[in-house]
């Protein structure tokens, strides 16, 4: 399993060009052994859309239940213990609450996380795709 970043799995779903060709392939790679998707990412993107940062081809609501329905997408909780290494990450790492629990999540799984986000993909302590 994998770990897609908010912004990843918005790309996958929609076929977004922004999303580059090797993120693609690992991500397609992946489908058999799993997708994995924070719980939080629902809630990012569900601020986006409040926000109107993103605009969605559907309502939110549908939308959301079909990019979880896409091949291999598994939905990870929320535990307390991402919720607790989230807050204690090893310095230096950014102030985003959501990256910071997308980053635990990936830890606390121990899979690589799949990511562009260029603040994330210069901190040291997750394993990264590709």
């Amino acid at each position: 399993m994998i770990v897609l970043d908010t912004h990843v799995w918005i790309w996958w779903v929609h076929g977004d060009p922004l999303l580059p060709s090797d993120v693609a392939q690992v991500v397609a790679a992946h489908e058999a052994t799993g997708l994995g998707i924070s719980a939080i990412s629902c809630w990012e993107i569900a601020k986006l859309v409040e926000y109107n940062r993103l605009q969605l081809p559907l309502p939110i609501n549908d939308w959301m239940a079909q990019a979880l329905a896409y091949p291999g997408i598994v939905l990870l909780e929320l535990s307390p213990e991402i919720a607790i290494d989230s807050t204690q990450l090893p310095p230096p790492f950014h102030k985003d609450p959501a990256d910071q629990m997308i980053v635990a999540t990936a830890r606390i799984h121990n899979v690589p996380l799949v990511t562009c986000d260029h603040k994330i993909r210069a901190y040291p302590h997750v394993q990264l795709l590709p």
